[in-house]
């Protein structure tokens, strides 16, 4: 039997952690902060700060702890930790606060994370839980001060022989780091979100369907945009964009999304770039969201929470290549900046180049992301980013069609004149990130963010097919811009009525838009489709065609309080009230200016039978502002859309999947349709409705084997308009819509760390307009991957389409305006971390 002994007191560090620099005499007075917050982690705005994914142990099988026994002695407490299959190794200590960490590596941990509150005197927690790549942490907090512990290890277990601390008051001690760690990587089954409430919250305490693309199920994927990342999620579907280009939006349960979030602030639109590079997870909010991010469509949002530095220091180096000319290095190294550790950086940056499936079109995407992180004395943070992407192509991917019976063009036909296309566009992201805790309880948050776009093309769009055999063009010149200006301030506290605890979120935030537009137009010969001639110069006829420029300024003030009523039993309730201000300019025409109001709701309430269930049921709003004007002048008032939401949220295999089903029923009000009396203008009595079910799985099956799956029935409708039947089908929304990803890791042997994954994605059929003049048939496509991870060594082979199903992935209104699926697509990778 061998024997340690640990008293470690003073500097201790922890992956992925931000530090905060307190007086020894502080933590005595703060015991219940510290010892929930040594579990806990914190993610504002959706900003994580992950770990690195450094692998500190070689491992074979790991030593399985079977139960965990804890026992009140006269000198203060011993924690034994007990083993079927082995001897555990010595663990390595650090401390965080007044808590004592033990990293055991090599272990793994049978049952559910163990947590025991105030089991002796002197100790104000106890808690041992899993963590990646077959580690177990135990965690003892003390009440006044970090504990000491003598450490025996023996066939049988492991025994803590574990001893309070005793506070220090003298204002002379060293002040010492409290470390606030990041998520732990939690490979398929993220345990927490931050999207839903802008506070870190378990998934199962959400009354709302939440989902989470976890960076390992990008990382094993190997999508290139976020938008792909988002195909394993259920009612999630494309909706169009600019092709090659990382820009786009999709459809959520039924309706438009074209508007994005970036660590809870609002971000680009479909014409912003979005770099995959930086993301760290991806989480889907369903429903209306506009009680905590203002105007947006009732179907839901996508946020991403984008990577940051890390304390310590990890380097990761990657090159990617594959068909049609594909390539890609890449870079990421983060760390320290001085010897205290409280300046961190993180620099990303890639460039890509490719080919695409069409003729002559090509394109290249280069990203730069620099972030620096300050800690300082006083619980304060400070955090600054920067991002610049540029994506050209010349000439770009253009739309492909359908002829008269439905059948498609060459999948390589280029659709108009290359020698005078073009796309450029750039994108650059700014801002920073603020929090101070006043106490254990109460911090106040600020937070600002710029996302300024800005493109020019060259391009012909299609106007009229003739005979199936001539594209009649119109080719246009174009300029726009999308800035995008955020801030906002949080108040967020913790405090109890009677037997009752609260959450409360108090906030404001301003938000300004500015977008302009002009474009030249020209004529062009048609496109003759059985002999094509390509050699067509440059217009020199274009002429001044439109231009104008819109500005939006809006103001919300909004109130949560997640409520826990009981342990099994908690509610979550909060308001928004909007202030909307929009100014057109149109060249030639008058200034017009319109202001709006909007109040949004949210009332959820779960209920928790067991540990592993989760029941739930919710009511919220959302709007966005519609111009213009009724025909006796009053302005439109903004589109309301309402959603009723009822669910089930289920872990399973002990904890280890996690399921959700939802059912929903959305209505979206106050759109326009023309006025019947006077066809000139239109009036605000359309509606549409968006009703369905939803089942999302994630996570590991037994060790090694993972998986994420989805099904999604969505029945999605006009059910009020003035110039379209009422039971149209909404646009590129299907009926049906499922997806498996899958891998299995070998994890012994001389073939350990060598995996396999398998994608399938199925979308029905689903109309290509408002009319349904037309519809878009159902697809199956197959992915595939091929990987090996060794050390800091990782190396993959991806299949995208595996089979070369020739689909369409959206219409973008018209049977001329179709976005082609790419063909067969193989990726290979290799990367180095250290």
């Amino acid at each position: 039997m061998k024997s340690m002994r640990f008293g470690v007191h003073g500097l201790a560090l922890a992956g992925g952690a931000i530090l905060w620099m307190l007086p020894l005499t502080a933590q005595a007075q703060e015991s219940n902060r510290v010892a929930e917050s040594t579990s806990r982690q914190i993610d504002d705005f959706g900003l994580s700060l992950s770990p690195s994914p450094k692998n500190q142990f070689a491992q074979t099988s790991p030593i399985q702890i079977t139960d965990i026994q804890l026992e009140e002695t006269e000198a203060g407490l011993q924690v034994v930790l007990e083993t079927a299959n082995g001897e555990l190794v010595a663990p390595t200590p650090t401390t965080s606060g007044n808590a004592l960490i033990l990293e055991i590596p090599s272990a793994a941990l049978a049952g559910e994370t163990f947590e025991q509150f105030e089991p002796a005197v002197g100790i104000a927690l106890v808690q041992v839980s899993a963590l990646p790549e077959d580690r177990v942490q135990v965690v003892i907090t003390g009440a006044d001060a970090v504990p000491t512990a003598d450490v025996e290890t023996g066939a049988s277990g492991l025994t803590l022989s574990v001893v309070p601390g005793i506070a220090q008051a003298s204002e002379a001690d060293e002040a010492i780091q409290i470390l606030v760690t990041g998520d732990e990587e939690e490979g398929y089954n993220p345990s927490s979100a931050s999207t839903a409430t802008r506070t870190d919250t378990p998934l199962r305490d959400i009354p709302q369907s939440i989902q989470v693309v976890p960076q390992q199920v990008i990382e094993d994927r190997s999508t290139d945009t976020v938008i792909e990342s988002v195909e394993t999620v259920s009612g999630v579907v494309y909706n169009g964009g600019f092709a090659d280009a990382p820009t786009g939006s999709v459809i959520i349960r039924g309706f438009d999304q074209a508007q994005q979030f970036r660590n809870g602030f609002r971000d680009s639109d479909r014409a912003g770039l979005s770099a995959l590079d930086t993301v760290e997870r991806i989480e889907v909010l369903k429903g209306p969201a506009s009680v905590l991010f203002g105007a947006v469509e009732p179907g839901g949002i996508i946020n991403v929470v984008t990577r940051q530095p890390l304390s310590d220091p990890f380097y990761n180096l990657a090159f990617e290549a594959g068909n049609r000319s594909f390539y890609q290095p890449s870079l990421d190294v983060t760390g320290p900046l001085n010897a205290e550790e409280s300046v961190l950086y993180r620099f990303i940056a890639s460039y890509q180049s490719s080919d695409s499936f069409q003729d002559f079109a090509d394109s290249e995407i280069t990203t730069v992301a620099p972030s620096v992180a300050f800690s300082f004395e006083d619980r304060t943070n400070l955090n600054l980013f920067y991002e610049y992407i540029d994506y050209s192509a010349s000439p770009p991917e253009d739309y492909s069609f359908l002829l008269s019976d439905g059948s498609r063009p060459s999948r390589s036909f280029y659709p108009s004149y290359p020698d005078f296309a073009f796309r450029e566009f750039t994108t650059q992201k700014f801002g920073y990130l603020f929090d101070h805790e006043f106490s254990d309880n109460w911090q106040i948050r600020h937070n600002f963010s710029a996302t300024v776009s800005d493109v020019e093309d060259a391009q012909t769009f299609p106007s009229l097919l003739v005979d199936d055999r001539f594209l009649e063009l119109d080719p246009s010149d174009r300029e726009f811009t999308r800035d995008n200006y955020y801030g906002n301030i949080d108040l967020l506290g913790e405090f109890d009525t009677g037997s009752i605890s609260h959450q409360l979120l108090i906030g404001f935030d301003v938000n300004r838009a500015e977008d302009s537009f002009a474009f030249s137009s020209g004529t062009v010969p048609s496109l003759d489709l059985l002999n094509p001639n390509y050699d067509v110069p440059r217009p020199d006829n274009f002429v001044p065609a439109f231009s104008d420029a819109n500005f939006t300024t809006s103001y919300g003030l909004y109130l949560q309080d997640q409520v826990s009523l009981r342990d099994d039993l908690k509610l979550l309730v909060g308001g928004r009230f909007d202030w909307v201000s929009q100014r057109t300019e149109v060249e030639g025409e008058d200034p017009q200016e319109q202001d709006d109001t909007a109040f949004s709701p949210r009332i959820g309430l779960v209920y928790q039978p067991s540990d592993a269930v989760s029941l739930y049921a919710s009511y919220s709003r959302s709007f966005v502002s519609t111009f213009g004007s009724n025909p006796d002048g009053n302005v439109f008032d903004p589109s309301q859309g309402t959603q009723h939401e009822v669910g089930i949220k289920a872990d399973f295999l002990e904890s280890r999947l996690s399921t959700t089903l939802a059912a929903y029923h959305i209505t979206k009000s106050n759109l326009t349709t023309t006025d019947p009396d006077d066809p000139n203008f239109s009036i605000q009595v359309g509606e549409q409705r968006s009703q369905g079910v939803e089942l999302d799985v994630a996570g590991e099956i037994f060790p090694g084997w993972n998986l994420v799956a989805s099904y999604a029935y969505t029945d999605a409708e006009i059910t009020e308009d003035n110039d379209l039947p009422e039971g149209n089908k909404l646009t590129n929304v299907p009926e049906h819509q499922a997806s498996l990803w899958t891998t299995y890791e070998i994890q012994t042997g001389d073939l350990e760390g060598l995996g396999f994954g398998l994608g399938l994605f199925y979308i029905g059929e689903r109309p290509g307009d408002l009319e349904n003049t037309f519809m878009l048939s159902d697809y199956f496509r197959t992915d595939a991957a091929i990987f090996y991870r060794k050390d800091q060594f990782n190396a993959a082979i991806n299949f995208r389409n595996l089979f070369n199903t020739d689909y369409f992935r959206a219409s973008d209104g018209g049977d001329l305006f179709l976005f082609r699926g790419e063909p067969f697509t193989v990726t290979t990778s290799i990367g180095w971390e250290f």
